[in-house]
């Protein structure tokens, strides 16, 4: 996570109220608070995180309000005056004057006056208006609040004041009540905001409290630690093989028949490849994505994003000029013309000497290069398969980390363009019904290829495309061998379990996360000791005689839904976070919190069954003989 505001980001904005609004920082526009005001959007570009922001009032010549950053000071003042000896009297009295913040943007404030509680001596109010003072007993009525409302002047700190000081009864109240009051009025009027990074802990609770919940399960915060914890998802290590494509497909030299499979890949030596069931709109991966290093894009990925970008307006800058480019050659001027890039071919450039020597006559032919969609960047280690039960995945919150997952073209800039990978059950189980899987391009010639027009070779290549990803991530998936497993899903966790246990290795952790804890604690009596022992004294008929790998594909009976052997340690859990409120001698948990789902979290260790039965061996000494050893000596 980058520590100042990008352009073109997503940050959260906290407002006086405590209501969180998430908006993308467009340069050159307008970002409107609503009742608060507005302010230009270029004014927090490549601006620190967690900085409190004060809308300044509008200059007469300036059709627009300037923001002032808060000090710490002038945040923790009511702290540090209550420390402080101040005077104890509730009239206003001049306070030394005040100065600037240092910047030249504002102006001195002059002689600023004080409201002061009689009983601690805290400052509950400061304006430099003298009129304040002059009418500091008197009650404002709804219509003198509405004008000041409307005048917004010195960014709702007089509108404080004068609420503060026309109240008749202020001196009756406690400490802990003036606090509660000026805080109530503090955040109805003043015109601050922070800007806050969405990480996935804002995102989440952004969610939680302001939108749906249903949309993430009710899953807290530390619901979404645990799994990441139980699961130990973590940096995978680097790719040995990412400068080197995952898989391709053959040329036309070695064999023609495109509906080939393309290389295998050696999953079972790739460290860091995890397994998930996703149906929290993509808020799990994304916080698993975080944990492995994979969410956001590097600055070297950024820098190289935005080369392309320029080097591609620059090109179309000068495709405009004609078409043509000029080269200089012995001291004449000679045109060019351009060179015309076919879809399925790569064009290199060669020299200028060797250009001009060809002979005009002289035929084209075909470019040797691999063709670009026989190429699958997708990396070996440190990536995130995740299964889905619909016809795309929905993984909706990457957007705010600047990946689309429904883009067929991802920015290959992004991290998650090549270690994120997405099937279906459909694919999974029975990948020849899948539509993308089951119909591989027409077995064409080269000379085909060329003669069709423009549209249909386009549309061709991007049919071929799509068919050999789903086919490596189809293939790569069901071969197994995952670090682990972690779910979040709202299907039956026995019919996950029977389906993606045989997928991972030997020893992998397996989280799974439910909003009630009845599905878990059926899950976790099918691996219950009972169970194992069961299975070990009288195994199924069906069963006895196969091989391990054909038991862990066993699809289990009545007895046994899934196989016991293949899980130990299955525990049931679950975490809240209690929020309390800590003043001198008040602290005390809240009594009033944000109801919804507890939420449970099922964890356990795939193993890998020793073939054959356990049989202790040695020389097995008699109790009677020892006690006579004993009783000799």
């Amino acid at each position: 996570m980058h520590s100042l505001v990008e352009p073109n980001s997503w940050v959260v904005l906290r407002l006086p109220s405590g209501n969180l609004r998430v908006l993308q920082v467009t340069p050159n526009t307008t970002t409107s608070l609503g009742k608060y005001g507005s302010f230009p959007t270029n004014l927090i570009i490549q601006r620190p995180y967690n900085l409190i922001y004060e809308l300044l009032d509008r200059q007469p010549d300036e059709k627009f309000n300037r923001l002032r950053i808060v000090p710490a000071a002038e945040l923790y003042a009511d702290i540090i005056s209550s420390d402080a000896n101040t005077p104890t009297s509730e009239d206003a009295t001049p306070a030394p004057e005040a100065e600037g913040d240092g910047d030249g943007d504002t102006p001195p404030t002059g002689v600023e006056y004080s409201l002061v509680d009689s009983n601690s001596g805290t400052v509950v109010a400061t304006t430099n208006r003298v009129e304040i003072d002059a009418s500091a007993r008197q009650t404002l009525s709804l219509k003198e609040i509405e004008a000041l409302k409307k005048d917004g002047t010195d960014a709702g700190r007089e509108l404080i004041a004068r609420l503060m000081l026309s109240h008749t009864a202020i001196d009756q109240k406690t400490e802990y009540s003036l606090a509660k009051y000026k805080l109530l009025k503090t955040r109805k009027y003043i015109k601050r905001f922070s800007v806050l990074p969405l990480d996935v802990p804002m995102l989440n609770y952004w969610t939680l409290e302001d939108k749906d919940a249903t949309k993430i399960m009710d899953m807290r915060e530390e619901m979404i630690a645990l799994l990441g914890c139980w699961a130990n998802v973590h940096f995978g290590g680097s790719d040995p093989c990412e400068a080197q494509p995952v898989a391709k497909i053959k040329q036309e030299g070695e064999d023609t028949n495109m509906e080939q499979q393309p290389e295998s890949v050696q999953t079972s030596s790739s460290p860091g490849r995890w397994l998930v069931v996703d149906d929290t709109c993509g808020l799990l991966v994304a916080a698993m994505a975080e944990r492995m290093g994979i969410l956001y894009a590097s600055e070297a990925d950024k820098l190289a994003k935005e080369q392309r970008g320029a080097k591609y307006s620059n090109s179309k800058q000068g495709d405009s000029s004609g078409g043509q480019q000029p080269v200089s050659k012995d001291g004449e001027d000679q045109i060019r013309p351009p060179v015309k890039q076919n879809d399925d071919v790569e064009v290199k450039r060669e020299p200028e000497e060797a250009t001009l020597q060809k002979s005009p006559t002289a035929t084209h032919k075909r470019s040797p290069e691999r063709r670009k969609d026989d190429v699958l960047l997708y990396a070996h280690a440190n990536t995130i398969t995740h299964i889905h039960s619909n016809s795309q995945p929905n993984l909706s919150f990457l957007r705010y980390y600047d990946f689309d997952i429904t883009n067929p073209t991802p920015s290959p800039y992004h991290p998650l363009a090549k270690r994120l990978m997405s099937l279906s059950w459909l694919q999974l189980l029975e990948p020849d019904l899948d539509p993308t899987y089951g119909s591989p391009p027409p077995n064409v010639t080269p000379e085909e290829l060329y003669s069709w027009k423009t549209n249909r070779r386009s549309a061709f290549h991007r049919k071929r495309k799509r068919w050999a990803r789903t086919r490596h991530i189809i293939e790569t998936a069901r071969k197994g061998e995952f670090s682990g497993l972690v779910v979040a899903s709202a299907m039956d966790p026995i019919s996950i379990m029977q389906h993606a246990v045989p997928l991972l290795a030997g020893g992998a952790p397996i989280a799974i996360y439910s909003q009630s804890i009845e599905p878990l604690t059926e899950l976790a009596d099918c691996y219950s000791l009972q169970r194992r022992a069961a299975w070990a004294t009288n195994i199924p008929e069906e069963v006895a005689g196969k091989t391990l790998e054909e038991q862990e594909q066993w699809p289990g009976n009545e007895e046994f839904p899934l196989n016991p052997s293949l899980v130990l340690s299955a525990s049931i859990q679950t975490s809240r976070v209690r929020k309390w409120q800590v003043l001198p001698g008040r602290t005390h948990p809240m009594m009033s919190s944000r109801g919804g789902a507890e939420g449970y979290v099922f964890t356990a260790w795939k193993v890998k069954p020793a073939e054959g039965k356990v049989e202790a061996r040695g020389k097995l000494r008699s109790r009677k003989r020892k006690v006579d050893d004993q009783s000799a000596a």
